[in-house]
C-alpha cells in the first residue's frame, strides 16, 4: 500500500504543475483544431487529442503540453492496473477501479463529466469554452485523481487480514489463522490437562499424607489401649 500511496502522490504532483498551466493547454488544443478544421465539436476523448498533437501540431509548445496531458493519462491507466493487482473482490473498490477504467480509455466520450468543488479548473474556463468546447477534457485528471483517492481510503477502512500484499496478488484468507495461532492453540488446550494432572498429583500427596497420619494416630491410640492392660514391668528374679 505504501508503494500506491507513493506512486499516486508523485502524479498528483505532475498533475498540480500541469494545471498550473491550463491556459497553455486550452490555448494548444486551439490552435491544433483551428489546423484541423475541427472548431465544432467539442474535444471529447484521449484519442482526439493524441490526433491533435500527431497530425495538427506545428509548435514545440503545444507539442510538450499536449504530450504532457497524454502522459498524465497513461501513467494513471498504469496506475489503476497496479490498483486492481493489490486488491480486487470487493465491491466499491472494483466499482472505483471500473470508473477509472472507463474515463481514461481513449475513446471514452468525456464530453459530459465535470470537476465539481474543490477543483476550479472549469471555473478558469469562459462559459462558452466550458460548456461547448473544453470542460469534459479539462475535468478529466481531477475527477480520476479523486476516485483513486477513494479506492485508497476504500481500501484502508477494511480489515487488516482481507487486504492483498502490495504486489503479491494474493490475499490472507478470513478463515486462515495468523502465524503462532495453531502453536497457542496446543498450549491452550495442554495448559488445563497439564493443570489438572497437577491438581490430581498434589490431592493424591495430601491423601498419603492424611493416609499415613491416620495410620500414626491408629497406632499411638493402639499402643496406648494396649498398655492399660500391661501390668507394671518388674526386673527379672526378684518377683515377691
Amino acid at each position: 500500500m505504501n508503494e500506491v500511496k507513493e506512486a499516486l502522490r508523485n502524479i498528483e504532483q505532475r498533475c498540480k504543475l500541469f494545471q498550473q498551466q491550463q491556459f497553455t493547454f486550452i490555448g494548444a488544443l486551439q490552435r491544433t483544431r483551428e489546423n484541423a478544421r475541427d472548431l465544432i465539436r467539442p474535444v471529447a476523448s484521449i484519442s482526439q487529442v493524441q490526433s491533435y498533437m500527431d497530425h495538427h501540431c506545428n509548435n514545440s509548445t503545444d507539442r510538450r503540453i499536449l504530450n504532457m496531458f497524454l502522459t498524465i493519462c497513461n501513467d494513471l491507466s498504469k496506475l489503476c492496473h497496479m490498483l486492481e493487482t493489490v486488491y480486487s473482490g470487493h465491491d466499491v473498490t472494483d466499482g472505483i477501479l471500473e470508473r477509472c477504467k472507463v474515463l481514461l480509455s481513449h475513446s471514452n466520450d468525456l464530453s459530459t463529466i465535470r470537476a465539481r468543488y474543490p477543483h476550479d479548473v472549469v471555473n478558469h474556463l469562459s462559459c462558452h469554452e466550458a460548456r461547448n468546447h473544453y470542460g469534459g477534457v479539462v475535468s478529466l485528471i481531477p475527477i480520476v485523481l479523486d476516485c483513486m483517492k477513494e479506492w485508497v481510503a476504500q481500501v484502508e477502512k477494511l480489515p487488516r487480514h482481507r487486504r492483498y500484499n502490495v504486489g503479491g496478488g494474493s490475499t490472507l484468507s478470513e478463515n486462515r489463522a495468523p502465524q503462532g495461532a495453531p502453536a497457542r492453540a496446543v498450549i491452550s488446550q495442554k495448559t488445563p490437562s497439564g493443570h489438572l494432572e497437577a491438581q490430581t498429583s498434589t490431592n493424591k500427596d495430601n491423601m498419603q499424607v492424611q493416609g499415613s497420619k491416620r495410620v500414626w494416630k491408629q497406632r499411638l491410640n493402639t499402643e496406648n489401649q494396649s498398655g492399660k492392660h500391661k501390668r507394671p514391668w518388674k526386673p527379672p528374679g526378684r518377683h515377691a
